[in-house]
């Protein structure tokens, strides 16, 4: 949402549009019928500062339909734009929208030579709507170097390498208070949230006078100006505000002014710690099914991850799992007691996997797989996909010629996993 804002940031200060301009007068052939007052009135400061006035959020209807600025405007507006805050991914997507419409161009083109090719920003890519728009306030997938990098241009009020790239003026406008979104909470659990802190434009102000972007999950991009300091982090947490507070217990007190620097050895340790971080190396097991050590096919029944087939061969240690999506093969691999990295376009798990065209066009999924045998009959299997926070479990239960399997994506509860049942066909 804050790359999708500061692209409106670039567009005002290339006279390309106004936060002041009607967001109907950008799309005049998808208005629905009849033109409420309070949909005439919305502007893009509306979109920017999530006060358009719709109750409840119209992401999810929007997401899953084939025209998203079609469904988004023909949602009512019940209360004047401006007035009342509610998160609604669905306005940042407009933003990407309307940018897309006055400049011909999708966001991360027209981002490419603005902002990622100065900051050096590479291998970003971002998922579009039916019509081939970027989503806008999501899908957006970058290192988190990158995110630091797009932190820091803000930390020094637009400037990179010595040169203006955007405006200060934009910045002091895009991170400062807009509006309330906890009017009448009491002020001691407004002090103790970073949720409650106000919010600006696709922005939010955050606790000890920092302000930051932020994405499910614990992707933080993270500005303290008192400080001089910015902290990013990616990550997958089911308690984003716990990940601030460590922030602020142990990363806040140490920024003072006679730690400006790192000693050598800080650094060393530091350099030493970086190079040793990897994923927790799998278990290995010596239990091999027989079943499996050929390949199986298995033909599943209707399921929610459309998945009709599933062949699983081994070879040396090597497990393959063949899955069969909508007459599409995906094999993936895993290793015993190792990670086997690799590339993958089956679909991952995603918060709005029903979204039409919500991977399309996007490069393959880099992956990181690894099983065991839990007992002779029981198989589980993990991947990884390394440019998403998440992970999809399996446990493959083998009965004869029967099988079943459970698919647990890592952001949904226990409860929430899928069972799927299948039959051998080979």
């Amino acid at each position: 949402k804050s790359f999708t804002s500061t692209a409106i940031g670039f567009a005002v200060a290339e006279k390309r549009l106004t936060v002041n301009d009607k967001v109907i007068s950008f799309f005049p052939d998808k208005l629905p019928a009849t033109t409420s007052e309070n949909l005439s009135h919305l502007t893009i400061k509306h979109l920017l500062s999530m006060s358009v006035g719709q109750s409840p959020d119209p992401s999810g209807p929007v997401a899953i339909s084939d025209d998203w600025v079609k469904t988004f405007l023909a949602t009512p507006i019940l209360k004047k734009p401006g007035t009342e805050f509610l998160y609604n991914s669905a306005a940042t997507y407009m933003l990407s929208a309307i940018l897309q419409k006055v400049t011909g161009e999708r966001i991360i083109d027209y981002l490419k030579p603005r902002l990622f090719d100065p900051l050096g920003i590479q291998g970003m890519d971002w998922e579009t709507d039916p019509m081939g728009i970027n989503v806008g306030g999501w899908g957006l997938r970058l290192k988190t170097e990158d995110i630091a990098k797009m932190g820091l241009l803000f930390l020094q009020k637009g400037k990179w390498n010595g040169k203006q790239i955007l405006p200060a003026t934009w910045i002091e406008e895009a991170t400062t208070f807009k509006i309330d979104n906890a009017p009448g909470m009491e002020q001691i659990r407004k002090d103790s949230s970073d949720w409650r802190q106000g919010y600006c434009y696709q922005f939010w102000r955050s606790r000890h006078n920092s302000y930051r972007g932020d994405g499910a999950f614990g992707q933080y991009m993270l500005v303290l100006p008192e400080q001089d300091a910015v902290i990013a982090i990616t990550s997958e947490t089911p308690n984003m505000q716990n990940e601030l507070n460590l922030v602020w217990q142990y990363l806040l007190p140490a920024m003072r002014p006679d730690r400006s620097t790192l000693s050598m050895n800080d650094a060393m340790t530091l350099k030493k710690r970086l190079a040793t971080l990897k994923l927790a190396m799998p278990p290995v097991t010596d239990t091999l099914m027989e079943i499996a050590s050929v390949s199986t096919r298995y033909k599943m029944q209707s399921n929610a991850k459309n998945i009709e087939s599933i062949a699983i061969k081994t070879n040396d240690n090597v497990l393959t799992l063949d899955f069969e999506i909508k007459g599409t093969h995906y094999p993936v691999s895993f290793g015993n007691g190792k990670w086997i990295e690799g590339k993958t376009e089956m679909p991952g798990p995603s918060l709005v996997e029903l979204a039409k065209n919500h991977f399309g066009g996007l490069p393959p999924s880099q992956v990181a797989g690894a099983y065991r045998w839990k007992e002779k009959n029981i198989l589980e299997a993990r991947l990884r996909y390394i440019d998403s926070p998440h992970t999809l479990s399996m446990t493959l239960y083998f009965d004869e010629d029967k099988i079943l399997v459970d698919l647990q994506d890592s952001f949904k509860a226990p409860d929430k996993k899928i069972t799927i049942k299948g039959e051998k066909v080979n």
